[in-house]
């Protein structure tokens, strides 16, 4: 076991590989796990990241599941409206993955000002709007308050601010078409508190959001009429379960849809990034992998007549193995490290400093988002140690073939 432990650690000292012939090969291999591991964790934490970024963004705006009459469904605008004397509301208390529900309602509309002019949609929200959602995309000013009485208030994306040429502060005059033919539009006059900017263009492009009892009285709705509940539920995951619940558990003359299927193309598109992220998993262990094995192959040729010798003083086939095993292990530690080092590192920058930046056209996000977990990049780690040690046992099977009277003479 001493003579074991001599060489084995006489073999993954530095010094003793530097200035042999695998030398090279050692260093490829070493850069092949490091390299991959930069990547697997780059391309895991980047599109999970993007993954739950656009996935939040949306839910922040839309909520993640919504309840509406038939009749509205299929539209942006509120139709026809529900009373808000729900046994779900405020409190859906018969599904308890509910975290939240709010009332909402949304109507078209024409902002006019002296140089230009945008179509909208006014999304009316009242004093159970949960503004924490959108809280960290206000870019400007502060979020209105319609907890108390009627108020002009409202945010403006800063995509139409601009395109519309105001500011924090600017008041502004919106048109509301009606829905009967040749009634006269009514019109109301805002005035901007807040400029967000979601980086998804869709709702950017579109949106305005402000007290939904304009929507009632321009509607000649009830006070306690809306158009729709948006609600929020506790694990995301099992968002499909739960809706199907709270589908139970409303009206006939209801339906729910979840964002997933109001978004369908949205989040179709979300799940090729999961086949993305396991192929280059796939890809980069396979390289890390197939450069140890070579790199295993070349030290046990180099050490050959050692091995012999090891042989010829009564050590085992296994007790040989283990050496060289042992010093691939020790390789790939060393590669891990590294590979640790610099991808966490560009991981972090990111996180902080949002380096490399997206079109938010494409991807729906200003900068590549980076979701960092320490279960995760501890499993690739593990991953990456078990795939490459359970394949250099093939290669050092060939250890228990070498003749100790042919590996000594060997040259």
């Amino acid at each position: 076991m001493n003579l074991e432990y001599f060489i084995a650690k006489r073999l993954i000292t530095a010094k003793d590989y530097k200035s042999s012939i695998s030398a090279p090969i050692i260093k490829i291999a070493i850069s092949a796990i490091a390299i991959g591991i930069i990547m697997m964790l780059v391309s895991v934490a980047t599109g999970i990241g993007l993954q739950q970024k656009i996935r939040d963004k949306v839910s922040a705006f839309n909520g993640q599941i919504i309840i509406s009459n038939y009749d509205n469904n299929n539209s942006e605008v509120t139709l026809i409206p529900i009373s808000k004397k729900q046994d779900f509301y405020p409190n859906f208390k018969s599904v308890p993955e509910v975290s939240h529900i709010q009332a909402i309602a949304s109507k078209a509309g024409i902002i006019r000002t002296e140089n230009a002019f945008e179509g909208i949609i006014f999304k009316g929200v009242g004093a159970d709007y949960d503004w924490n959602n959108i809280k960290e995309y206000l870019v400007e000013g502060k979020l209105p308050d319609f907890s108390k009485s009627l108020n002009e208030e409202v945010i403006i994306s800063k995509f139409l601010a601009n395109r519309l040429n105001l500011k924090i502060g600017d008041s502004f005059n919106t048109f509301f078409i009606k829905e009967e033919q040749g009634k006269m539009p009514n019109s109301r006059r805002f005035k901007i508190t807040g400029i967000f900017n979601s980086g998804f263009q869709n709702f950017d492009a579109t949106y305005i959001i402000g007290d939904i009892r304009h929507i009632q009285r321009i509607n000649k709705w009830a006070p306690d009429q809306v158009g729709a509940f948006e609600i929020f539920v506790k694990d995301f995951n099992n968002i499909k379960t739960t809706g199907d619940q709270i589908y139970d558990q409303t009206s006939s003359t209801l339906d729910t849809k979840t964002i997933i299927e109001k978004y369908s193309y949205i989040f179709d598109w979300l799940q090729l990034f999961d086949f993305n992220i396991i192929v280059i998993l796939a890809v980069m262990i396979l390289v890390a992998t197939i450069n140890m094995v070579v790199a295993l192959l070349v030290l046990i040729l180099e050490r050959t007549q050692m091995i012999g010798i090891l042989k010829a003083l009564g050590a085992n086939n296994w007790t040989v193995r283990k050496i060289f095993l042992c010093n691939a292990f020790y390789l790939i530690i060393r590669g891990l490290f590294w590979g640790n080092l610099i991808g966490i590192s560009i991981l972090l920058i990111q996180q902080q400093f949002g380096v490399v930046q997206l079109n938010p056209e494409n991807y729906y996000v200003n900068q590549a988002p980076v979701y960092i977990n320490w279960a995760y990049i501890a499993l690739l780690n593990l991953m990456t140690i078990m795939i490459c040690f359970l394949a250099l046992l093939i290669p050092s099977y060939i250890i228990t073939k070498i003749s100790p009277v042919k590996a000594i003479r060997f040259d």
